[in-house]
C-alpha cells in the first residue's frame, strides 16, 4: 500500500497524487486562489445587501463564490430562544461552542467545494469566529477559547480569513434608516444597535485587513466602498483612488497613553522580499513579492501565536497598484523564505493595532534594519475634492504626535517606505 501523509484539514491522503480524482488533489492543492472574507457589524449595517451586491459582482468576473450564513441565525431560526442563554448557568459558553463548531464545519465544508472546483474562488462569510466574543464576558470567553485548545486568538482571526469588512449599523450616523424589518431574528434597540456595534468592532482589532465602512456617505455609496474593498483584495480593477493614508510620528508611542478603553493589540513583523521572475505582462512597470510571519504579543511580552502571508504587487502603466495576497502556512514560509532577495534586509518591525472614533489605525514601529522611524497607517478611504486634491477624513488620535502626511513623492517612498528601506547600501 501507498505510503500515507496528512492533509491541512486533518484527511489522511496518498501521498501518490495519482489515486486522486481532479477535485481531490483541488481540495488538497487549489491551482487557484480562494479568499475567505467575513461581513459583519452591528444590526442594520447592510451585511444582507452587501452579499447580495459582491455575489453576482464577483461571478461575472470569473470568481466562484459561495455565501457562508451566519451559525447563530441559523440556531434562532430553527427554534432555539434567546432565553436560552440565561436558562442554565455557564449557558452562554455552551452556546458560543456549539456556534463556533457549526462556523467551522460550514466554512470549512464551503471552502472545500471551492478548492475542488479549481477556479478562482471568494468564500462571503456572514460573521465569523471572533465575532462571538462581542457577545461575551471575557471571563466565558477565556473559558471557551481553553476548552477548544485555541492557543491563541490569530488562529481564529487573520490566521482564517483573508480579510474583515466590518458595516457600521445605521443606528451610529444614518439613525433615520434604522430598522429591524428584514431580520427576524434581530430585536435591538438603537443604543443597543450601537453598543453591540463597537463590541464586534473591537472584537476583530488586530486583523492586518480589517476594513470599516461607516454611514459618512448614503447608503448606495457605502455598498459601492464595499464593491470596490472587494475587487481590490482579489485584484481586480477598481475605481477607488489609492491614496497615502499615512502619516509620520515624532515619537515612538507610549502605551501607557493610550485611552484605558481603547482596545490594542500588539504584533512582531517579519518582512521578506523574495526574488522576482522577469515581468511578462507589457502594461506591468514594477512587480515585487514578500512574505510576513506575524506574531501576536501577549500582555507579558511573549509571542502566543504567528501567522503566515504571502503578498504579489504589480504596478500598471495607467497608475494602479495591485495586490494580491493569500494566507500560508510555516512550511510554505519556510520554502519561500529560501528564495529570499539577498539584496535586501529582512525587515522587522513592532506593529500596534487599534481602533480610534470608528477608525482602524496601525503603527509601524521599525526595528531592522533602522529603529527611528513609527509610521501611522490609517485605513479610511479617500474622497475627491472639488479642486481634484483628496480629502483624507483621518481623525487622528490626540494621543499620538504626529510630524506630517507621508505622500506618494519619490523622498518619501525612499525615506519611509518598507520596499526601499529594505535595500542594502
Amino acid at each position: 500500500s501507498s505510503r500515507r501523509i496528512r492533509s491541512n484539514s486533518g484527511i489522511d491522503i496518498p501521498q501518490d497524487l495519482s489515486e486522486l480524482s481532479e477535485a481531490e488533489v483541488n481540495s488538497v492543492a487549489p491551482p487557484a486562489p480562494i479568499y475567505k472574507i467575513v461581513l459583519t457589524g452591528g444590526p442594520c449595517g447592510g451585511k444582507t445587501t452587501s452579499m447580495a451586491r459582491l455575489s453576482p459582482y464577483l461571478r461575472e468576473r470569473g470568481f466562484e463564490v459561495i455565501a457562508c450564513p451566519e451559525a447563530f441565525s441559523l440556531l434562532v431560526s430553527n427554534g432555539m430562544s434567546f432565553d436560552y442563554l440565561g436558562a442554565v448557568e455557564g449557558m452562554d459558553v455552551v452556546v458560543q461552542d456549539t456556534v463556533m463548531d457549526m462556523q467551522i464545519g460550514l466554512e470549512d465544508g464551503f471552502e472545500r467545494v471551492l478548492r475542488a472546483r479549481g477556479k478562482p474562488a471568494v468564500l462571503l462569510c456572514d460573521r465569523g469566529l471572533m465575532d462571538g466574543s462581542a457577545y461575551m464576558a471575557q471571563e466565558g470567553w477565556d473559558r471557551l477559547l481553553a476548552k477548544r485548545d485555541v492557543q491563541s486568538v490569530s488562529e481564529l482571526r487573520e490566521g482564517r480569513y483573508n480579510a474583515v469588512f466590518h458595516l457600521v449599523t445605521a443606528a451610529e450616523g444614518a439613525e433615520p434608516f434604522y430598522t429591524l424589518e428584514n431580520n427576524a431574528v434581530r430585536t435591538e434597540t438603537p443604543e443597543l444597535a450601537r453598543e453591540l456595534d463597537g463590541m464586534t468592532r473591537n472584537a476583530w482589532v488586530g486583523h492586518p485587513n480589517l476594513k470599516i465602512f461607516d454611514n459618512s456617505t448614503d447608503f448606495e455609496k457605502k455598498m459601492q466602498r464595499v464593491v470596490e474593498e472587494t475587487a481590490r483584495l482579489v485584484g481586480l480593477p477598481t475605481q477607488m483612488q489609492r491614496v497615502t493614508t499615512k502619516f509620520l510620528l515624532r515619537n515612538k508611542p507610549d502605551l501607557d497613553k493610550f485611552p484605558e478603553d481603547v482596545r490594542v493589540r500588539v504584533f512582531d513583523v517579519e518582512k521578506v522580499y523574495l526574488n522576482q521572475d522577469e515581468i511578462i505582462a507589457d502594461n506591468i512597470i514594477d512587480e515585487y513579492a514578500f512574505i510576513r510571519m506575524r506574531s501576536t504579543v501577549n500582555e507579558d511580552g511573549e509571542a502566543s501565536g504567528t501567522v503566515y502571508g504571502w503578498t504579489g504587487v504589480q504596478k500598471t502603466d495607467d497608475g494602479q497598484t495591485i495586490e494580491k495576497k493569500r494566507i500560508i502556512n510555516k512550511r510554505e514560509y519556510n520554502s519561500l523564505f529560501n528564495n529570499r532577495d539577498k539584496s535586501r534586509h529582512i525587515v522587522r518591525q513592532k506593529r500596534i493595532s487599534f481602533l480610534w472614533n470608528i477608525q482602524s489605525f496601525t503603527i509601524h514601529e521599525y526595528q531592522e534594519p533602522v529603529s527611528d522611524i513609527c509610521i501611522l497607517h490609517a485605513q479610511v478611504q479617500s474622497t475627491l475634492g472639488s479642486e481634484g486634491v483628496h480629502d483624507l477624513d483621518v481623525s487622528i488620535p490626540p494621543f499620538l504626535e504626529v510630524d506630517k502626511l507621508l505622500g506618494d513623492s519619490e523622498e518619501d517612498k525612499k525615506h519611509y517606505g518598507a520596499y526601499h528601506i529594505s535595500l542594502r547600501d
